[in-house]
Order: C-alpha cells, then structure tokens, then sequence
C-alpha cells in the first residue's frame, strides 16, 4: 500500500477504527461512537466550531475507511457508520450539520477513490448514515440535510 495521506486527525481516527475493528464484535455502533468522540475531542474548545469540524470530518471519514481497506472489513459500512458518527458529533458540538454531512460525504468519496473502491456507491452510503443520523438528531434537521445534500450530491453525479 502507499504512503497514506492522512493527516493527524486522519491517522488517529484510522487507529481508532482498526482498534474497534478488531476488539468489538458490534463493528457498526463502535464506528459511529469513535468517529463522533474523536470529532468531539478534535473541534473542542475551537472557538470556530464549524470550520474545525469540516477541515476534521474528511480526514476522519478516510481513516476509517483506510481502516476498513486494511482490516478486510466492508467499506461500505465504514463509510456509513464513519459519516453518521461525525454528523452526530456536529450536532453535540453545535457545528453546521448541513455542511458536516457535506464535507463527510466529499471525504468519503474522495478516500474511496484513494483505495480504488466504488465512488457511486461510496456517496450512497455516505449519504444513508448523514440522513440516518440527522433523522436520530430530529425532523428538521433531517429534512435541512436532506436538501443540502441534494444539491451537493446532484453536482458530482453529473
């Protein structure tokens, strides 16, 4: 494998996940709960919450799918529980979550496309866990993300 392009944040939330990965039978909910504390840990105490969160979310998304790549373990999945992870932790810090569910959804494809996984299938996924998680946080917020990410998706499909 090539040298990884992760940054710090990328690279730890990739430890994360391979540790969760290997040490958890619930391989879903563990994904989700790292990847929302580890964006939680990153953005606290920033004073501009939203921008943190959109520079961290990307990174973190790949890491987990690096780790997924490495591990043998459906990068489907880690897509979707890495994206619904980071757009809860958006929401508990005060972040965008519009925007959050964006720039997860850019991360997910672009380290998809790093490891030669599926793109179209990679902004499927990445879609279903930022809907999922909006839907846990509330109706409007769901409805916000939704259309957000209409506009933002319907722009790289074509």
């Amino acid at each position: 494998m090539e040298h990884s392009k992760l940054s710090k944040v990328g690279r730890t939330a990739k430890r994360a996940v391979i540790g969760v990965i290997k040490g958890s039978g619930e391989i879903v909910e563990s994904i989700v709960e790292a990847t929302r504390d580890l964006l939680r840990l990153t953005v606290e105490g920033v004073a501009e919450v939203t921008v943190a969160t959109e520079k961290s979310v990307g990174q973190i998304v790949a890491g987990a799918v690096e780790a997924a790549s490495e591990t043998g373990e459906d990068i489907g999945v880690a897509v979707k529980s890495a994206v619904k992870g980071v757009v809860k932790g958006a929401s508990e810090v005060g972040a965008d979550v519009g925007k959050t569910a964006v720039a997860a959804v850019d991360g997910a494809v672009k380290a998809a496309g790093e490891i030669g996984a599926d793109t179209a299938k990679a902004i499927e996924n990445a879609t279903t866990g930022a809907i999922e998680a909006a839907e846990e946080i509330g109706a409007d917020t769901a409805e916000s993300v939704r259309n957000v990410l209409k506009t933002a998706v319907k722009g790289k499909k074509e």
